[in-house]
């Protein structure tokens, strides 16, 4: 049985994660700012009110599992607002807050976590394709795409300096899920985003570490 943390774990494809490692039998900790009730009826570990933009939140997620190490963590809360480039003389708040959740969160909470990881236990980074500069062939969401960008960049640094602990790193797009943020469109739904995430997460190792995955399988370009 593994132990697996999970952000973002409220909704979406973050409450189908939590779903599909309690089924498999490991055991979990969701973290969120608010469970709703859809994870208020799983029955596993909650760190509740994490706002992860924040000091406070951060501690309170490391506090939580200090002394327990954790074989899998789940980079999964995120952030998504739209803007284009007519919008950007006003879109700068948008644009931090996305690099706050989407890129720093997920680097300084693993930093936090640091002690609970160790050789074996592995780094999950949900990302996005639309953080691909080569793929990037539509333009505008300046901030999620920015944010996504460096998100996958502090993930392949993780991977390298990471490596020689043996903790393997990956960074994930789950596809084009139907969800509130995409308010509903997409050609996936959560559940079976978050098995075939569990897929790629399953295969993951040292040989495969840093690596920017499809969910399906295909490694993306940068």
């Amino acid at each position: 049985m593994a132990r697996v943390l999970i952000t973002g774990a409220a909704g979406g494809i973050g409450i189908e994660l939590v779903r599909h490692y309690l089924a498999v039998g490991d055991e979990v900790i969701a973290v969120c700012r608010d469970p709703g009730p859809g994870l208020s009826a799983l029955r596993c570990e909650r760190v509740d009110d994490a706002d992860l933009t924040r000091a406070q939140g951060i501690e309170r997620v490391a506090t939580a599992v200090a002394g327990r190490r954790l074989d899998l963590v789940i980079h999964n809360a995120g952030l998504l607002r739209r803007d284009d480039y007519a919008s950007l003389a006003s879109a700068g708040a948008d644009i931090r807050a996305q690099f706050e959740l989407n890129a720093l969160a997920p680097l300084l909470l693993t930093a936090a976590l640091d002690a609970s990881l160790g050789e074996g236990s592995k780094l999950a980074l949900i990302s996005s394709r639309m953080g691909s500069v080569g793929d990037n062939s539509s333009g505008n969401y300046y901030g999620y795409r920015m944010s996504k960008a460096a998100l996958n960049i502090a993930g392949r640094s993780l991977a390298i300096n990471l490596r020689e602990r043996g903790i393997a790193v990956a960074l994930l797009h789950p596809g084009f899920v139907r969800t509130p943020m995409t308010a509903g469109a997409g050609d996936l739904d959560p559940a079976e985003s978050a098995r075939l995430l569990a897929q790629r997460i399953a295969a993951l190792d040292l040989a495969s570490s840093g690596r920017f995955w499809h969910a399906r399988g295909e490694v993306l370009p940068w």
